[in-house]
């Protein structure tokens, strides 16, 4: 089962406490061969950035960098193993690792957002 992210747009369902990204938080991917990158905003951040590379498998593992709407600056570390939903849309179960603004990690889901008819 391949998975291919490039054009695809995510959105938070499920966050650990401690994490900053809400279901108002948009994430717009980007994919060329194995590299992957994103940009997001919304729910409390300002602008964020992703860069990663992607598994043979669709795992995605990345870093995560952004400024929340109260001028604070995170980063962190990511490992995202994708599920397909019945509907063909991806889930990605999300580990997370604060690197800079606090020590703490989590586990979050975001899923893919229907592209727009």
């Amino acid at each position: 089962m391949s998975f291919h992210y490039d054009g695809k747009m995510f959105r938070a369902v499920v966050n650990s406490p401690g994490g900053q990204v809400t279901t108002g938080t948009l994430f717009r991917y980007a994919q060329s061969g194995n590299l992957l990158t994103a940009e997001y905003s919304g729910g409390g951040i300002r602008a964020g950035q992703m860069l990663g590379l992607v598994d043979p498998q669709g795992g995605l593992h990345f870093c995560y960098q952004h400024v929340t709407e109260g001028g604070e600056l995170r980063s962190g570390a990511c490992t995202s193993t994708p599920e397909r939903l019945p509907d063909g849309r991806i889930r990605l179960h999300e580990q997370w690792q604060w690197t800079l603004g606090a020590s703490s990690g989590g586990r979050s889901i975001v899923e893919e957002v229907p592209a727009a008819g």
